[in-house]
């Protein structure tokens, strides 16, 4: 069975002493001790070490948000992979629709951040998803697939040993729209299915994860579900309580 992977993914909020809140609240709930998943947060970069040290004993783990797709240099306002790993992360997003749209990176970029990033010993978290135009031209299945396809062309299916990937309708991320679970599992099992057509045994055990608006009142029902082996969690990521929730969702039915 695949272990589930819950990851909280803060974007751009908080401030110190809003972070300590945040912090002291993962720590007094589910997420505190050994847990039954795998559980990590992403933070503001500014924020990684005073995060690290207050979870230092505890089962969560610590992600980045972003990094650079080169290793060092003159390129301002870039953080490197090896910076990332030094500042004590395990996880790195690659490819987040918000990066795809609003900064432009495109399918050979997020690759080179995926690659950049599993070589300096990160597991990447290959974002990928569908707009709501292309969903209703009925061209999901298609371009969701074309981006896996993408990756394994350019990097090998054995790459995906080493990462998780998250599907993300664009649809859904931030507007409290979900897609239903049974439309979450058809994709997510089309996603093992495009992986499967490179390599059975990758496909079996690579976590694929939903995001797009999932919360405390949801995150059973798509946990349910065969395919769906956890979430990259936004919104609810910043509320100690309903992140404990969701984590508690994806342990059900789970012995560590």
């Amino acid at each position: 069975m695949r272990r589930k992977l819950v990851v909280g993914n803060w974007k751009m909020h908080g401030t110190r002493s809003g972070v300590g809140d945040l912090v002291a609240g993962l720590r007094s709930g589910y997420c505190g001790g050994e847990c039954a998943v795998d559980i990590a947060v992403c933070p503001p970069y500014v924020f990684f070490s005073q995060v690290e040290k207050a979870l230092a004993d505890t089962s969560i783990r610590l992600g980045s948000q972003n990094l650079s797709n080169q290793a060092s240099g003159a390129y301002t306002g870039e953080i490197s992979a090896q910076m990332i790993v030094e500042s004590g992360c395990r996880f790195a997003i690659v490819g987040h629709s918000e990066r795809r749209v609003l900064f432009g990176e495109t399918e050979r970029l997020v690759v080179e951040k995926f690659s950049t990033a599993q070589a300096a010993g990160l597991i990447p978290i290959f974002c990928i998803g569908e707009t709501a135009e292309q969903r209703e031209a009925g061209q999901a299945l298609l371009l969701v697939g074309r981006q896996v396809q993408f990756l394994i062309d350019e990097l090998g299916v054995e790459v995906l040993s080493r990462a998780a990937i998250a599907y993300e309708p664009i649809w859904a991320i931030g507007t409290g729209q979900t897609a239903t679970p049974d439309q979450a599992q058809e994709m997510h099992r089309h996603i093992r299915q495009v992986v499967a057509d490179a390599d059975a045994g990758v496909a079996d055990n690579v976590q694929i994860l939903y995001g797009g608006s999932v919360s405390a009142v949801n995150a059973a029902d798509l946990f349910a579900m065969e395919d769906i082996d956890g979430a990259l969690v936004g919104g609810a990521s910043l509320n100690a309580a309903d992140f404990a929730v969701i984590c508690e969702a994806a342990s059900a039915g789970v012995s560590s």
